[in-house]
C-alpha cells in the first residue's frame, strides 16, 4: 500500500501552477421553482472579490474559479440569501449547481439572514421529516459504496442492507419491497442488473452515478405526491448536461466497469445532451459482484437525457436508461460454497430493464408551472435451470428443471400543477396514471409429485399470465409557513387499482417548528398502501382441477406512520438529529388456516414462495425505533458521519404469534469519515483516504428441519419456529485512497482510487441452507476481502 500512494503522489509533478475552474448553474424561486434574474452570486474566501448577476433564465457563469473546494453565495432582495458550500472545482469539468431562495416571510427589503446549504435538508420542499437529499459526490466518495445509490442509502439513518450481494434496501424493518424507485419523476420497476420480478435490489445498480444530480431519499411519512409504497422513496433526477463547452470523461472500474460520458451544448435554446454507457469489466468483476463463484456476470447500460431548451411552447426534454445483463452458472465449474448455485445444476440468468421518457415544463405566469411526463419501462428476468441426473455416471442426462420468464411493463402517464399563491403559501396537485402489463410464467419441479410415472417430479405450472391493468394516483397538497418558526406541510394522496377495484384515501402531514435559528422540532404522518407483491397476486392454486388464482383480489396492505424528530445545529459545520418513529401495519396477506406466514416477510430472499395460495388479509405488524445523526459536513479538510438504528419488527401470521421479521436487525451502526490533503507546488492536486465502518445485529432466519429435508431431498422449515434463530452480528470496515490532479494548461484531470473492502476479511453469514448433494445444513458466508479500484479521466 505504501509503494502505491509513493507513485500516485509521485505523479503529481507533472502538473504545475496556474489552471482555474468554472463554476455555473441557475437560480430558482424554492416556492414556485421559476427562475430568478438579476441574483446575484458571489465567491466567497478569494483575495479579490468574484460576483456575477443571473439573467433572464437564472443562469450564472463564474470563471478563474481556484481550484479545490470553494463557496459561493446568493442573494436577491426580499429573499433569505443562502450559501453553497464544498463545490468542488476542477481543471477536467465545468461545476454545476442549482440553488433555490426562499422569500423572505415578511417581504423585507433587506436580506437578513443567510442559510448555508447542506445535504440535511430534501429537495422536495413538503418533506419535513425522514428525508435528505445526496448527490453525486456522496455516491462516489464513500468507500465500499461501489457508486450504487442503494450501498450510498445504507449508511443513513434507519437504513440497513441485508448482505454483501445485493443492494435492497430495508427502511426502518419494512422489507425492501415497500421502496418506491422514481426516475425524473415517473414511477419505475427494479432499476438493478440481475433483478429478479416482484424485487427492488440487484447485485450492480443500472443507475449511473454520473447522470445524477441532487436527489431525494425520504424514509417515512412522504409526502402527498409519492404513492404505492410502505418502505421508502428513492426520487432520483438526471442532470442536464453542459450548455455551453463539450465535456467527456472516461472511466473504469471493477464494479462499475468501462465508462464514457458525453455532454455539451445542443440546438439554439440553450439546450444541451448527456449522454452515458457502461460495460463490465469480465473477469475482475466475476468473483466480487455475485460472491463465490466462477461463473462470469456481464452487464451494460446506456442513460441519457436530451434538454432541448426552452422554447415558445416551454421546455421539452428526453431521458432514459437501457440495460442488459446475463449470467451462466454452469455446473462443472460451480464451487460448493456458491451463494446462488450448484454443482449438479446449470443455472441460465438473463434481465433487461429500460426507462425512456418524454418530460414538459410550461411556465405559467411568474409563480406557477405545469410539468407532465408520459413514459414507458420494461422489467424483464429469465431464469432457466436443468439438473444433472446420475451425474458423472453413464446413465447421466439434463433434465429441464426450472423456467421463469417474466415481463413487466409500464406505460405512464404524469402531470402537476404548482403555484406560489404568496410567500406563505404553494399549492401543488397532480396525478399519477400507470397502465400495468404482465407477462410472466413460472414452471418448477421442486418439491413436486410424480403424478405422470415417468420417474421425474412434475414440471408444475406457478404462474402463466398475460394480461394489463390500470393504476391510478391522484394527489393534492400545500405548504403553509405560518409563522417565520413553524411551516405546515399537508396532503391527501390517493390509490385506485383496476385489478382489485379498491380505492383509498391517504391524509399526509408534517409540521416542522424552529425552535431556535439552530434547532426545530418535526412531526410527521402519513398512511401509506401498497397491493402484495405481484408475483404473490397472480400465483395458480389447484381448484378441482382448475388453475385459479386465488389471491389476485387481496386488498392492499396498509401502514400508518408516526415521526417525531429534533433537528440541531452544533457548529457551522456540524449538525445532529434524532427521529423517533412508530409504523403500524395491518391488511397484511396471511393464510387462511393457522401458519407463521405474512406478506410482510417477503422479499428476504431473491424469490417468491409458490404455493402461498387462498391468502387473505388479516395480517399484522409494526415497526418502531429510535435514530441518531451526527454529521461534520465537508470543511477544512474533512468530514465525519456517524449513524446510530436501534429498532424492533415485528408481525403476527393467521395463527396469533407475534414474531420477529427477517428485516429486525435491532441496530444499525455505520460511521464514515475522509480526508483531503492538497499535495503539489501550488495545492491544487488532493490526495483523499476515507474509512467506513459497519455492524448491525445479525439477521433472523428460519430453522431448517435436517431430517424431514433428508426424507424430502429437499429443504423443509420449521415454520411454526419461524424467524426464531439469528445469525451472527454482522461487521465490515472498508477503506478507500486515492489522488485526484489537475492539469496545469488544459481543461483535464485525472482521478485514481483504490477501495478496499472487508479489509479484516470478516466471514459476515449470506445464508444457512440444506445442500441436497451433501445431505446437511451448510454455512455459506458473504463476500470476504476485495479490492476494488477506479481511474476517471475529465476532459
Amino acid at each position: 500500500m505504501k509503494k502505491t500512494i509513493a507513485i500516485l503522489i509521485i505523479l503529481t509533478v507533472h502538473f504545475g501552477f496556474s489552471q482555474t475552474g468554472t463554476i455555473k448553474g441557475i437560480v430558482v424561486d424554492k416556492q414556485s421553482e421559476n427562475p430568478l434574474e438579476g441574483a446575484t452570486v458571489e465567491l466567497l474566501n478569494t483575495e479579490v472579490a468574484t460576483g456575477v448577476i443571473t439573467d433572464f433564465d437564472g443562469r450564472f457563469t463564474l470563471t478563474g474559479v481556484p481550484l479545490g473546494r470553494q463557496a459561493i453565495r446568493v442573494s436577491f432582495i426580499g429573499y433569505e440569501s443562502a450559501t453553497i458550500p464544498n463545490v468542488v472545482v476542477t481543471t477536467g469539468k465545468d461545476v454545476s449547481v442549482n440553488i433555490t431562495l426562499l422569500e423572505s416571510f415578511n417581504q423585507l427589503d433587506e436580506i437578513v439572514l443567510t442559510t448555508e446549504t447542506n445535504k440535511d435538508q430534501p429537495l422536495n420542499k413538503a418533506a419535513a421529516v425522514s428525508a435528505r437529499q445526496f448527490g453525486i459526490e456522496e455516491v462516489t466518495r464513500f468507500s465500499g459504496g461501489r457508486s450504487d445509490v442503494g450501498r450510498l442509502a445504507a449508511n443513513f439513518a434507519g437504513v440497513s442492507t441485508p448482505d454483501d450481494s445485493r443492494n435492497d434496501i430495508v427502511v426502518r424493518g419494512n422489507s425492501p419491497i415497500g421502496l418506491l424507485w422514481r426516475v425524473e419523476g415517473i414511477p419505475t420497476p427494479n432499476p438493478n442488473h440481475f433483478a429478479a420480478f416482484g424485487t427492488t435490489g440487484g447485485p450492480v445498480s443500472a443507475i449511473n452515478p454520473n447522470m445524477l444530480k441532487n436527489s431525494d431519499f425520504i424514509t417515512s411519512a412522504f409526502p402527498a405526491e409519492y404513492g404505492n409504497a410502505l418502505g421508502g422513496v428513492f426520487d432520483l433526477g438526471f442532470r442536464t448536461g453542459n450548455v455551453d463547452d463539450y465535456e467527456f470523461t472516461a472511466q473504469a472500474g471493477a464494479f462499475t466497469g468501462l465508462e464514457a460520458t458525453a455532454e455539451g451544448p445542443m440546438g439554439k435554446n440553450k439546450g444541451s445532451f448527456l449522454l452515458a454507457a457502461r460495460y463490465s469489466l469480465v473477469g475482475l468483476v466475476g468473483g466480487g459482484a455475485g460472491g463465490a463463484s466462477t461463473a462470469v456476470p456481464n452487464y451494460a447500460d446506456v442513460s441519457f437525457n436530451l434538454n432541448f431548451g426552452k422554447g415558445k411552447l416551454g421546455t421539452f426534454s428526453v431521458f432514459g436508461i437501457l440495460a442488459t445483463s446475463n449470467i451462466d452458472f454452469l455446473g462443472d465449474e460451480i464451487d460448493e460454497n456458491d451463494l446462488f448455485a450448484a454443482e449438479d445444476e446449470n443455472l441460465f440468468v438473463e434481465s433487461r430493464f429500460g426507462v425512456l421518457g418524454l418530460k414538459h415544463r410550461l411556465a405559467i405566469g411568474k409563480n406557477s408551472y405545469l410539468r407532465t411526463i408520459i413514459g414507458g419501462s420494461l422489467a424483464q428476468s429469465e431464469i432457466n435451470a436443468e439438473r444433472f441426473i446420475n451425474k458423472d455416471t453413464p446413465e447421466e442426462r439434463l433434465l429441464p428443471f426450472f423456467d421463469t420468464d417474466d415481463r413487466e411493463s409500464r406505460l405512464t402517464f404524469s402531470t402537476l400543477f404548482n403555484s406560489k399563491i404568496s410567500n406563505k403559501i404553494t399549492f401543488r396537485s397532480g396525478v399519477l396514471l400507470e397502465n400495468f402489463g404482465l407477462q410472466s410464467l413460472l414452471r418448477d419441479r421442486e418439491e413436486q409429485p410424480d403424478n405422470d410415472g415417468d420417474g421425474d417430479p412434475d414440471l408444475t405450472t406457478f404462474r402463466d399470465v398475460d394480461e394489463s391493468f390500470v393504476v391510478l394516483q391522484p394527489y393534492v397538497q400545500g405548504r403553509f409557513r405560518i409563522t417565520e418558526k413553524l411551516a405546515l406541510n399537508a396532503g391527501l394522496h390517493s390509490l385506485y387499482s383496476a385489478l382489485n377495484e379498491q380505492f383509498v384515501f391517504e391524509p399526509r402531514a408534517g409540521l416542522k417548528y424552529n425552535i431556535t435559528a439552530s434547532q426545530s422540532l418535526s412531526l410527521g404522518y402519513g398512511l401509506h398502501h401498497q397491493p402484495a407483491p405481484l408475483p404473490l397476486l397472480f400465483i395458480n392454486e389447484n381448484v378441482n382441477g382448475e388453475a385459479v388464482q386465488t389471491n389476485r383480489n387481496l386488498d392492499f396492505v396498509r401502514s400508518a406512520h408516526y415521526v417525531l424528530g429534533y433537528d440541531v445545529k452544533l457548529a457551522p459545520s456540524w449538525r445532529g438529529k434524532v427521529e423517533v418513529y412508530y409504523q403500524d401495519i395491518d391488511n397484511a396477506a396471511v393464510e387462511s388456516f393457522p401458519s407463521s406466514y405474512s406478506s410482510l416477510t417477503e422479499g428476504a430472499d431473491f424469490v417468491f414462495d409458490n404455493d402461498r395460495t387462498g391468502l387473505v388479509n388479516e395480517g399484522t405488524g409494526f415497526n418502531r425505533g429510535i435514530e441518531f445523526t451526527l454529521e461534520k459536513f465537508f470543511s477544512k479538510g474533512y468530514y465525519g458521519l456517524l449513524t446510530g438504528s436501534f429498532f424492533e419488527s415485528r408481525y403476527e401470521g393467521s395463527d396469533g404469534i407475534e414474531r420477529n421479521t427477517p428485516f429486525n436487525n435491532g441496530y444499525v451502526v455505520n460511521f464514515l469519515t475522509g480526508r483531503e490533503f492538497k499535495i503539489g507546488a501550488a495545492g491544487r492536486n488532493v490526495f483523499f483516504v476515507d474509512t467506513r465502518l459497519a455492524t448491525s445485529g445479525g439477521q433472523y432466519f428460519t430453522p431448517i428441519d435436517l431430517e424431514a429435508s433428508q426424507q424430502a431431498g429437499f429443504e423443509v422449515q420449521q415454520e411454526d419456529l419461524a424467524f426464531s434463530e439469528r445469525f451472527d452480528n454482522y461487521f465490515r470496515w472498508d477503506v478507500k485512497f486515492g489522488i485526484r490532479l489537475n492539469s496545469k494548461t488544459k481543461k483535464r484531470s485525472h482521478q485514481f482510487y483504490v477501495d478496499l473492502q472487508n479489509v479484516t476479511n470478516n466471514e459476515n453469514v449470506f445464508v444457512r441452507r440444506y445442500n441436497r448433494l451433501t445431505n446437511q445444513v451448510d454455512q455459506v458466508n458473504q463476500i470476504g476481502f476485495f479490492p476494488d479500484f477506479g481511474y476517471k479521466f475529465q476532459f
